[in-house]
């Protein structure tokens, strides 16, 4: 792959190169960062704030089965420790498949923009 983006990168004028460079993928934490801004922002808050929750009640369940004499408290406990932490791994699964898509995204606007800026060469070359 990176034979071909020197290609690519070779074919471009040095504007366009350093157009392409100013939209280059972030790094991670911006692109984390990124998951709580645009129109799903607000659900992605709601989720982690959500995930958050559930994952100290899941210690605090697993914490009060650990201390449990009885041994149907201690079931008890522990099913709720293992729920609320698997509801943790699945809002982070979650808010990891929106970082995905998001670079996906982000992946086809480059191409939109290097098939505009060859378009525009290509224009410039038949005038």
């Amino acid at each position: 792959m990176n034979k071909l983006d020197d290609a690519i990168g070779q074919a471009l004028s040095a504007e366009d190169r350093e157009l392409l460079a100013r939209h280059a993928e972030p790094g991670y934490l911006r692109q984390a960062i990124g998951v709580f801004h645009g129109p799903m922002g607000w659900v992605m808050w709601l989720l982690y704030l959500l995930g958050g929750i559930a994952f100290l009640a899941g210690l605090y369940a697993l914490w009060q089965m650990i201390g449990s004499s009885e041994p149907l408290a201690a079931i008890k406990w522990g099913v709720a420790a293992l729920v609320l932490v698997q509801f943790t791994t699945v809002a982070k699964g979650f808010m990891g498949n929106h970082l995905e898509a998001n670079r996906s995204l982000r992946e086809i606007k480059r191409l939109e923009l290097q098939v505009s800026l060859l378009r525009q060469a290509l224009d410039r070359h038949v005038r």
